[in-house]
């Protein structure tokens, strides 16, 4: 793999580089590079972690070593599955068996337990050093990168300890890449330029898209770029408006169905995202849309730029465009739920699914 084909592989489906020079300089170098990603261990697994699985293997197939934190200690003081460590570290366990039905590569990714992590000394000590160095105004803007609004951090002075955490987790771990969500940037922002003031290493921030919800998501005409992706998120705070990857096919089709999906609009477009950063990000893909001949017949679309714009032209139907996406997803979530047929995931998916809060 050439230069210019890892930084595309690498690129691909995300929405954001901070910066593209940076990692340029990094693979032109050939510097080997150590990434990572945290992610809270909440509840099941449903598309949107899906774009944030891939990438992992994007990165691992580039040659970057990954690292992948198991966020239990963030889930807690973030209140997921009622703050229940004990089912949050099952919930960790059944990720990673989502990620090997889903074919990524489990075997390279090295998976870190925040819990050892925050028996050493030096990371607290770090911890409080990103809080000395950050205005409270600021830890409290940064509070939407755990889903939360600033208001929120009167719930509990634990709050406001989040966004150091995670800043601290990238310069504690010596990264050269920090992988998230758009919804992630400003944590990844602080961790520049913390990084810089104690002469760290400053990691590249790499975001990838945030799924919209089944029901297009609420609008917000102000906000960072940041706050507006995460007003539209897909999330299993609402079960409706989300897929899981244990969803039956019949929950897929209904859900799919019922999905907002307005004719020739590309913008927040949950079936067109799903297409687009899922489907189509699938090696050698092809999206069949069949139909009567009288509303043009069978058509084969070999790649998502291809259906965006017969979409957004009106040459294809949101209904074909439903059906079409309902097949192929169903397809690609048949591995992932034949793990949900043992007895044993069955009875945690519901353990799981009754202790999320939020």
């Amino acid at each position: 793999m050439d230069t210019n084909e890892k930084f595309e592989l690498i690129k691909k489906n995300l929405v954001e580089i901070i910066t593209e020079k940076e990692l340029m300089e990094k693979i032109e170098h050939g510097d080997k590079m150590k990434g990572y990603l945290g992610f809270e261990p909440s509840g099941l697994a449903h598309l949107g972690w899906l774009i944030w699985m891939n990438k992992v293997k994007d990165l691992i197939n580039a040659g970057v070593e990954f690292n992948l934190l198991e966020a239990t200690w963030h889930a807690m003081i973030n209140d997921k599955l009622g703050g229940n460590m004990d089912l949050i570290r099952k919930a960790a366990r059944l990720t990673r068996e989502v990620m090997k039905a889903l074919d990524i590569p489990t075997e390279k990714i090295n998976f870190v337990d925040a819990e050892e992590m925050a028996q050493d000394k030096d990371y607290w000590a770090l911890v409080i050093k990103v809080m000395k160095m950050t205005s409270l105004a600021r830890m409290k803007r940064a509070l939407t990168i755990m889903g939360r609004s600033m208001d929120e951090a009167d719930l509990d002075t634990s709050k406001l300890i989040y966004p150091a955490m995670q800043v601290s987790d990238i310069i504690y771990m010596d990264l050269d890449i920090a992988l998230g969500g758009l919804d992630q940037r400003k944590a990844h922002i602080l961790a520049r330029e913390v990084s810089e003031k104690i002469n760290a290493k400053k990691p590249i921030a790499l975001h990838t898209p945030i799924l919209t919800s089944l029901d297009g998501g609420e609008r917000m005409s102000f906000g960072e770029i940041d706050e507006q992706a995460a007003s539209h998120k897909m999330s299993k705070s609402k079960p409706n408006t989300a897929i899981f990857v244990n969803d039956s096919e019949n929950n897929i089709k209904e859900k799919i169905l019922n999905a907002y999906c307005p004719p020739k609009q590309a913008e927040f477009n949950p079936i067109l995202e799903i297409n687009k950063y899922l489907l189509f990000a699938r090696e050698n893909f092809k999206l069949v849309l069949e139909r009567p001949e009288k509303y043009g017949g069978t058509v084969v679309f070999e790649n998502y730029e291809e259906l965006e714009n017969a979409y957004v032209n009106g040459k294809v139907h949101p209904m074909d465009l439903k059906n079409a996406t309902i097949n192929s997803l169903i397809e690609m979530l048949r591995p992932v739920r034949k793990i949900f047929e043992k007895e044993e995931t069955k009875e945690l998916a519901k353990e799981i699914l009754k202790g999320i809060t939020r």
